[in-house]
């Protein structure tokens, strides 16, 4: 038996940012017509250890079996590695045998931003043109690719703690999107007036606060995957329109939610983004709304870009063939 192995650079070569919003589409919509099974993800948290392990199965009688095992670690970025560490397993629907195993930091990296920028174009107003992104990290780059690649914009602002590091990637990413990019002192100059923002942090409290925003704004809240970490105040929580990929997922992980709710704010999940797709929720209400998307990774999207890559990969001739 034979199974393919895909590397980081193959799942990049392989998958754009604009083909895998349309797979991610796919992917959301087939979930919320019930036809991609998944349970919540299993977070293991061994005592001593750096970082925690999250496994994430899903299923699908198209697509198959798949299994995202990721290791996250904190510390990683200051070693120049990334945080999400891990492979996608996909088995055959019929037999179950392995098919492919594939990079999950390149998966997670592209998939993440891919969403985020699905949530963007449904939520945002069609006119939203400025992009806030706050964190330089592996997401807040991806981010920005993958909401130009989907979207027209007229500029980019970026922040994050380190100003100097800020000020590089602003011109990387100038360079490589041809968009005017520059880099911010501070979070309000950031996202003032920005009808699109970000929050791709590892920051345990709040980075974005609802008096900085413009009206109307949208925002993709990434960086807070955990039940006591909180990228998003309590004003903002309280206000806006909150939208997930996953209800469940959000009242079991998402301390943007949690945290609030134990302040006394209600505030429920107005609908998935697939509940949006496929007509049977709405999205947003007014052009002044405040809109905030919580994202928190499926593995119904894992499972969906996996099945992509080995198809395309298959049909190009592209990654390793080992023997199993």
């Amino acid at each position: 038996m034979k199974i393919l192995v895909l590397a980081s650079k193959h799942v990049r070569e392989l998958l754009t940012y604009r083909e895998c919003a349309d797979v991610m589409r796919e992917a959301l919509a087939g979930l919320a017509r019930g036809q991609i099974q998944q349970p919540l993800r299993t977070v293991v948290r061994a005592r001593d250890a750096v970082g925690f392990m999250g496994l994430m199965p899903s299923y699908s009688p198209e697509l198959g079996y798949g299994l995202k095992a990721l290791v996250i670690t904190a510390g990683n970025p200051a070693v120049g590695k990334d945080a999400h560490q891990g492979g996608v397993l996909l088995s055959d629907v019929h037999t179950g045998e392995p098919l492919a195993l594939i990079n999950a930091s390149a998966i997670t990296e592209v998939r993440t931003a891919a969403v985020s920028a699905v949530a963007t174009d449904l939520l945002a107003r069609p006119e939203a043109a400025e992009l806030a992104v706050i964190g330089t990290g592996v997401q807040g780059q991806a981010h920005a690719h993958a909401i130009a690649a989907t979207r027209p914009l007229t500029g980019i602002r970026l922040v994050a703690r380190d100003l100097a590091k800020t000020r590089k990637v602003a011109a990387d990413l100038e360079g490589q999107l041809g968009l005017p990019v520059r880099a911010a002192d501070s979070v309000p100059e950031a996202v003032a007036g920005a009808g699109i923002v970000v929050t791709a942090t590892s920051a345990p409290e709040p980075v974005l606060r609802r008096e900085w925003l413009a009206p109307g704004a949208h925002v993709n809240a990434v960086g807070a995957c955990v039940p006591g970490d909180r990228e998003l105040d309590t004003a903002i929580m309280a206000e806006a329109a909150v939208f997930a990929d996953s209800r469940e997922s959000v009242s079991h992980e998402a301390g943007d939610f949690l945290l609030p709710q134990g302040e006394g704010v209600i505030n429920p999940v107005r609908a998935e983004l697939g509940e949006i797709l496929v007509g049977t929720a709405p999205g947003r209400a007014d052009a002044d709304e405040i809109t905030v998307f919580e994202s928190l990774g499926l593995a119904a999207e894992d499972l969906a870009a996996a099945g992509f890559l080995y198809q395309k990969a298959t049909r190009l001739g592209i990654g390793t063939a080992a023997d199993f």
